[in-house]
């Protein structure tokens, strides 16, 4: 990072996500809260009532403020979403706090900063305090460690949340953290509702190497800017359906069922009913003067099974 200030704007997007298909909801290309480090003001000569007003007053906005504001937009829109998903960059005990009481649950990648604090086993502690005392799983793990813990502002307890440490891929000896609001999920499936989240990287990079976002529109105007973007959100929607009609076969409704009854998997019963049976004629075949002796230990051996799959095997006539 150059730690240097960049003439432009911010581009903040909430999306939604099933998992398999990203579809941009809502933008605001952030200025700054700074008015020192505000270049131009915006136009007094705009109507503050109009949503060109609304847009420029949110763009000089602080960023936390602002993703609340577009959620609170999309809830009375009546979008259906379960969980907010984002990096470290807006995951503070505040905004953990403030999204939940608009009846969100977050999963976030964790601050590892000494000033986030989270109250656990009686002890308010950093994320990296907390890894240090507590002993991590061994082996291949998917996880390293889960702690239920209290997010925390000065000292004040905020919202319940899990921590769960994971190893990081880039860096072997280091790991990171992901935080939930939601206790009832288990840490394989924070880890795996986490990744829901790549969907907006898969975003931005098509829309700056193909759709041309920071190419096609030259103007100044933060209104041309605004409507530059929205119409490239536009362009990646109608190509993020195309792309789901085309490749996903749930999309062909009752058909991608049909398909699937087509070719059943190998139920367990019929596996081990398919084993006994070969052994049973494996029997046969190597001591074919013992055959009443080999009869009596296969039926020996089903009633020593339990009573529910000795039935199940009985009656699909294993032996």
């Amino acid at each position: 990072m150059s730690r240097r200030y960049t003439k432009g704007f911010r581009l903040l997007v909430l999306g939604w996500t099933d998992g398999n298909t990203f579809l941009p909801l809502t933008f605001c290309l952030l200025s700054t809260s700074k008015e020192k480090n505000r270049l131009n003001e915006a136009d007094a000569s705009v109507d503050a009532r109009s949503n060109g007003g609304k847009q420029r007053k949110l763009a000089q906005m602080e960023a936390p403020a602002v993703v609340l504001k577009l959620l609170q937009e999309v809830k009375a829109a009546g979008v259906p979403a379960q969980y907010v998903l984002f990096d470290t960059w807006f995951c503070s005990p505040s905004s953990l706090k403030a999204i939940h009481d608009l009846g969100y649950d977050v999963t976030a990648m964790a601050k590892k900063s000494k000033k986030v604090r989270y109250l656990c086993e009686g002890k308010i502690s950093n994320v990296k305090a907390i890894y240090k005392e507590h002993k991590k799983r061994r082996g291949r793990s998917r996880y390293l460690l889960s702690v239920d813990a209290v997010a925390t502002k000065q000292g004040e307890s905020l919202v319940p949340v899990r921590l769960v440490f994971v190893r990081n891929r880039n860096k072997r000896k280091d790991y990171l953290v992901l935080v939930t609001t939601d206790l009832s999920l288990s840490e394989e499936e924070v880890i795996q509702l986490y990744g829901k989240r790549w969907g907006i990287e898969v975003f931005f990079k098509a829309c700056k190497s193909y759709l041309r976002l920071g190419k096609d529109c030259r103007s100044v105007s933060y209104d041309a800017m605004t409507a530059h973007v929205a119409v490239v959100c536009t362009r990646y929607m109608l190509l993020a359906v195309e792309e789901r009609e085309n490749t996903d076969g749930r999309s062909l409704g009752e058909l991608f069922y049909l398909g699937l009854d087509e070719l059943p998997d190998l139920k367990y019963m019929e596996a081990l009913r398919l084993v006994l049976q070969e052994f049973a004629e494996q029997l046969r075949a190597e001591y074919p003067s013992e055959v009443l002796l080999v009869e009596s230990l296969l039926e020996r051996f089903l009633n020593d099974l339990p009573a529910l799959w000795m039935s199940r095997l009985r009656a699909q006539k294993c032996a």
